[in-house]
């Protein structure tokens, strides 16, 4: 993996509000985040934990978060959200995308959002900064592994033009086209905070 360097993109820190009004922040995910990422997936309930990570159990082991808090903006792109009106401004969401190759052009995409927060436009509002932040990587192509029965999931990838290649072990696996899902969540007004998301990052 690429040493980590200074990228416009993080300092910025994108604030709207999820269809309910709660007000979130986003911003790139660093390494300096591990702590913030371990709480966050110990607040995840066993199915969702099950859902995101092929396990239920209620803590990582530190590899794992040791991976998911190795971000360099380039090999690896991730963002984070935070709900500030919350008490503690917890962790609430991050979604990832990690270079198969150096020189590749195709990643994969995985996302976490906590269960409270599900409905609410928060996984298309990162998923929204994630893309930009792709594109401007020179990532062109996103793979994606959910388990057959995480219809949420589904409906998510599939609303930004993903297509379904195959389905094994009860895995199903999908390819997105950045640019197209970028400009699938763009032409989507029914989550508003997904054009605040777009506006902010100068992609709307």
């Amino acid at each position: 993996m690429e040493q980590a360097r200074a990228r416009p993109i993080d300092n910025i820190v994108v604030c709207s509000r999820l269809t309910d009004g709660t007000a979130v922040c986003l911003r790139t995910i660093t390494p300096d985040d591990a702590d913030l990422l371990r709480q966050g997936i110990a607040k995840l309930s066993a199915e969702a934990r099950y859902l995101r990570f092929f396990s239920p159990a209620p803590t990582m082991p530190d590899a794992v978060v040791e991976r998911l808090a190795d971000v360099d903006g380039h090999d690896h792109i991730a963002w984070g959200a935070i709900c500030t009106e919350c008490e503690g401004e917890p962790a609430i969401g991050a979604v990832h995308a990690v270079r198969h190759h150096s020189d590749g052009r195709v990643g994969e995409y995985s996302i976490a959002v906590l269960d409270a927060f599900h409905g609410l436009g928060l996984a298309r509002m990162m998923t929204a900064a994630l893309l930009v932040d792709c594109l401007a990587a020179g990532l062109t192509t996103l793979d994606i592994h959910i388990l057959s029965h995480n219809r949420a999931a589904a409906r998510l990838i599939t609303a930004m033009g993903a297509r379904r290649k195959l389905e094994s072990a009860g895995v199903a696996d999908y390819e997105l086209d950045v640019a197209a899902g970028l400009e699938s969540l763009r032409q989507d007004r029914d989550f508003p905070g997904v054009q605040d998301v777009l506006r902010q990052l100068g992609a709307a």
